[in-house]
């Protein structure tokens, strides 16, 4: 019988699946710079090995190492470490166990082949990104934090700062990766024999990033090891209170765990306190935004009257407005990134 190495259903289909399967899962990510020689024969050699371990989620490969974050059932983990063990560019890699498990965060496998497999827009050729700051683990990175002089630095973006953060960080207003790391260099110019303490969700920004700000100057570069998500899990255990206020935003369909009850930002539409994090229902816009649970059920799961109009059509009507959208590159501009009320 023919496997396939990519997905075949649909996403209703998909849904169900996931929720007529009983298992308990546990939501994972691990990354690695490495030479992978091959991607493609590299892809399919693990699709066909997550695919029967049960896997679902996002993994991304490149020459310069992968990127995957997914949910396994927990019955398989032990199976999944003896495998990746048995792959030499995979072997002893560090699993990074979600905050919270849920069995929604995945629907599918993907597992895509890519130039890079965090978009930074950097030149390898012009630095050495194996040259790293120093890694810390959560408890020095939250003793150093208690350092005076010390400066802390986000480098997510600012829809994932704005719900969570450690206390008294820098965080870059940027909407992309690759506009972060320029602008953190000139926030940072007149610091560069300070000690720089980098974070992102789960290190795998900070290992590019402490690289670059060596290579232009930065004498004392550290980063947090395992992330937001390896941060919060060993606090939570020793009895400590977090220095991460809010939610830790994830790419999956979550879209943030809980760290602390603190609510840092407000709902777009109505200015009242929220950090729940959605995509406009209106596939044209699915703009993300921060909307209370009300706003949402009053506009149909859609960031404004305009998009609600929208979905209130006839799905063919719906499908015909974005094709003339795209034909005419012409997308809804009633929003803006982070245009907030009452910020």
């Amino acid at each position: 019988m023919k496997k396939f190495l990519f997905n075949r259903f649909d996403k209703d289909t998909l849904k169900k699946k996931v929720l007529l399967d009983t298992r308990e899962r546990r939501v994972i990510s691990f990354y690695r710079y490495v030479k992978i020689e091959n991607p493609l024969e590299f892809r399919n050699l693990l699709y066909d090995s997550f695919e029967d371990l049960g896997i679902l989620g996002r993994i991304y490969l490149a020459n310069e190492g992968i990127n995957a974050q997914f949910s396994i059932p927990i019955e398989n983990v032990d199976k999944l470490r003896s495998f990746v063990d048995s792959v030499p560019e995979l072997n002893n890699i560090y699993f990074n166990d979600a905050v919270e498990d849920k069995k929604e965060s995945f629907i599918k496998l993907a597992i895509k082949v890519r130039k890079k497999i965090v978009a930074d827009g950097l030149d390898d050729s012009q630095f050495d990104p194996s040259n790293v700051g120093t890694h810390l683990s959560p408890l020095e990175f939250h003793k150093a934090m208690e350092e005076e002089g010390v400066i802390v630095v986000d480098l997510r973006n600012n829809y994932e700062s704005e719900v969570g953060h450690f206390e008294n960080a820098i965080l870059p207003d940027v909407g992309t990766f690759r506009e972060e790391l320029p602008l953190v260099e000139k926030i940072l110019e007149k610091d560069k024999d300070k000690k720089i303490l980098l974070y992102c969700t789960g290190g795998i920004r900070c290992e590019k990033a402490s690289a670059y700000l060596k290579y232009k100057g930065f004498e004392k570069v550290h980063q947090l090891r395992g992330g937001i998500i390896n941060y919060a899990k060993v606090v939570h255990d020793h009895g400590l209170k977090s220095k991460f206020k809010g939610k830790n935003f994830v790419f999956d369909d979550r879209l943030g765990e809980r760290i602390t009850d603190d609510v840092l930002t407000v709902c777009y539409t109505c200015g009242k306190p929220s950090d729940r994090h959605t995509n406009c229902a209106n596939l044209g816009c699915h703009v993300l935004i921060v909307q209370c649970e009300s706003c949402s059920e009053s506009l149909l799961g859609c960031c404004s009257e305009e998009c609600k109009q929208i979905v209130s059509l006839p799905e063919e009507e719906q499908k015909k407005l974005r094709q003339e959208q795209r034909k005419q590159h012409k997308y809804p501009t009633h929003h803006l990134t982070r245009k907030l009320v009452g910020k």
